[in-house]
């Protein structure tokens, strides 16, 4: 026994070191491999495979240096498996600028489960075996993957979250997607999808989120939505779809955040959105709507967004004094009258409001504060822009050039001075710039999903080299619209510059690179751009572009809008990167305008030459005998007796009674002759030499 006790010793020893061994499960070498394939089709490089990528995951992952909160570098394992070995379930790779493709070796991965490579670089297509995975949760989206949404992936049953946002895709919405009954979260937004959505989509009972945003569908909107009685958020901002909003919309009881803008075509009256009252965000933009704001709003306790601008409502603004979570409502561009609310009036700057470009009655406008935009919001008056934020600042002379660095500071450009433009924007502000009488702005909206942001100015962070480089070293931006007005100019035509530089996006291989912002642009409410681009018109990023109008005032007022149609990406390349962008404004009169001193010597030079033109005319008619009558002719007469042979106009006119034809005797080699009388002296003239003789 005693010899027998140290074997059994040793044994349980190793036995125990065996189970902690096998406590501490590796990943299998199939898996590992896949890893290598996959991480060299992202061209990942990061990756340290001397280390075991489940069991040692602080030494997996080379430590990245990098504060943007994009950033995800995460594998995550499950070692609770009955086979003993760990699996690979979830990969996040985001915000690495990774530029390869999607990686077929994914399927590799048999318990895979999640996959995240959001705001990367990666090219392609997805590949056809991702088809026969057990995805629950994929997101691919802010990346430059293109070709056509693939049918297969309506074979992947088990997703539960699909996402492909912000990318190139093209093509129509393939009707297999209609298999996926798993399906919570759906979003396609930021493509170049086309066509009309499937019928079989009806089928996606579970979905709560649906995002098909700035996309080329075509034909109305369907209604798909009566079988989606789970769907929490829609958004459907510049799709390419007509109006009207279905009646169907009205079924979505469960909605907490609607957003549909810029339908084209048909319009219609509000939509019954009495059911939702557990709604917190609410955007119908310009989507043709009239008839008045319904009541019912008031009763959506927990709203916070209330965007209803670029419509065709009138009528009063109902009393929503019950909402206390509000802290944005853009009524912009309405046909609104009646006064501004008491209960607008009493509430503090916390609360934005933007009322501009309606008809409200001036009488009823609070004194000018901050976060409320009353600019062009009354009627009955010729610059309503004015309203009480500028009775005090009356116009003291016609100006007839003006020269912006928007968003910038004052800075001089050859012979021209452009003003400083770092004024405070917001989500719903007017700025009459206090310092000046003759130019403002008027900023509407605020960046969707961002709390944060609050300075509406871009900055340039790289080295420019263009020319007039000063004035794109900053930039005015805005979520929505903004508008600047020119006022005290004297009415006539003005020749207009707008400048423009992306200097936001990057141009490179990396996620910064990938946005796309379009916008249009107005003058004296004329849109003079649709859609445009201006990486894409300087090709490329850090590029001026300049563009040149004609415009003509008549009110003393020139305004020029930029405003934002839903259209590009606004996720990419971050959140929020996205809205109109200008870098300086330019304008100058395209008439000569004069000043006092200027405009006085004119007055007396005018004088001046009218009276020398006087005397030239008399004395041109004294010396052609239009002047004088009896008393010159006979003075002329009376020089007759003293010359002979050569003979003045004069003389020969007054010797021959103005060439009477009673004496003229006949026709001579240099034309008629005519005989003239002084007394009893005959003298014989002719009439084109002058020459003669008296008897």
């Amino acid at each position: 026994m005693k010899a027998v006790l140290p074997y059994t010793s040793f044994t349980v020893a190793v036995l125990l070191l065996v189970l902690c061994m096998a406590a501490q499960a590796a990943t299998p070498d199939n898996e590992v491999k896949a890893l290598r394939e996959i991480a060299e089709q992202l061209k990942k490089k990061d990756w340290n495979f001397d280390v075991d990528p489940c069991t040692n995951e602080t030494s997996w992952f080379t430590p990245k240096l990098d504060s943007r909160p994009l950033y995800n570098n995460s594998l995550i394992c499950n070692c609770s498996n009955s086979d003993g070995v760990c699996h690979v379930v979830e990969l996040f790779l985001g915000g690495q600028d990774l530029a390869g493709v999607l990686p077929p070796a994914l399927v590799k991965l048999p318990y895979l489960k999640t996959i995240d490579l959001t705001r990367n670089y990666l090219s392609g297509n997805i590949p056809s075996e991702w088809g026969s995975m057990q995805l629950e949760y994929l997101s691919i989206c802010v990346n430059n993957l293109s070709g056509p949404i693939p049918s297969f992936l309506g074979n992947i049953t088990t997703l539960g979250y699909l996402s492909i946002d912000n990318n190139m895709f093209s093509g129509t919405i393939p009707h297999e997607l209609g298999k996926l009954v798993n399906l919570k979260n759906l979003s396609l937004s930021a493509n170049n999808l086309t066509g009309e959505l499937p019928v079989a989509l009806t089928k996606l009972i579970k979905l709560t989120e649906f995002r098909i945003s700035s996309n080329n569908f075509t034909g109305r909107m369907t209604n798909l939505f009566q079988s989606w009685n789970q769907l929490r958020i829609l958004e459907i901002q510049a799709s390419g779809f007509e109006g009207p909003i279905p009646s169907s919309i009205s079924t979505l009881s469960t909605l907490t955040e609607l957003r549909i803008s810029d339908l084209v075509g048909e319009g219609s009256n509000f939509p019954n959105l009495s059911s939702m009252t557990g709604m917190t965000k609410l955007m119908l933009r310009s989507c043709n709507i009239s008839g008045q704001i319904p009541t019912y709003i008031s009763n959506m306790r927990q709203l916070q967004i209330l965007d209803l601008s670029f419509n065709r409502l009138e009528g009063r603004i109902p009393d929503l004094s019950d909402l206390t979570t509000l802290k944005f409502m853009y009524l912009t561009s309405n046909f609104l009258n009646g006064t501004i609310p008491d209960w607008i009036k009493s509430r503090d700057n916390r609360f934005q409001i933007d009322l501009s470009y309606n008809n409200l009655s001036e009488h009823s406008a609070p004194s000018c504060r901050e976060n409320l935009n009353l600019f062009k919001s009354f009627s009955g008056r010729d610059n309503s822009i004015l309203s009480e934020c500028l009775k005090y600042f009356p116009c003291s002379k016609d100006r007839y050039f003006l020269h912006i660095n928007c968003g910038g500071k004052a800075t001089t450009v050859g012979n021209i001075i452009y003003e400083e433009d770092e004024e405070t924007a917001g989500a719903a502000v007017f700025v009459p710039v206090r310092e000046r009488e003759n130019w403002g702005f008027s900023s509407t909206g605020n960046f969707r999903d961002v709390t944060t942001r609050n300075d509406y100015v871009a900055k340039n962070v790289s080295a420019l080299t263009m020319k007039e480089s000063e004035l794109y070293t900053s930039a005015r931006l805005s979520p929505l619209s903004i508008t600047y007005y020119a006022r005290c100019l004297a009415n006539g035509r003005y020749k207009v510059k707008l400048h423009f530089a992306e200097i936001v996006f990057r141009d490179n291989r990396s996620f910064y690179s990938l946005g796309r912002r379009i916008f249009d642009v107005y003058i004296q409410e004329e849109r003079v751009m649709k859609d445009f681009d201006i990486e894409n018109t300087a090709r490329g990023v850090d590029k001026a572009v300049v563009k040149n109008f004609n415009a003509v005032v008549n009110n003393s007022v020139l305004m020029i809008r930029f405003y934002w149609a839903g259209k590009g990406t606004t996720a990419a390349s971050e959140t929020g990167a996205y809205g109109p962008l200008i870098s300086a404004i330019s304008v100058e009169s395209g008439f000569i305008h004069l000043n006092d001193k200027m405009k006085m010597t004119i007055v007396v030079g005018a004088v001046v030459l009218v009276l020398l033109l006087i005397f030239m005319i008399l004395g041109i008619l004294r010396w052609k005998g239009y002047l004088g009558g009896r008393i010159s002719r006979e003075k002329e007469l009376r020089r007759l007796d003293l010359q002979t042979g050569f003979f003045t106009y004069r003389q020969i006119k007054a010797a021959t009674d103005n060439f009477n034809v009673a004496n003229k005797i006949g026709e001579g080699g240099f034309g008629s002759v005519y005989k003239g009388l002084y007394g009893t002296r005959i003298c014989i003239m002719g009439y084109f030499n002058l020459q003669g003789r008296c008897l």
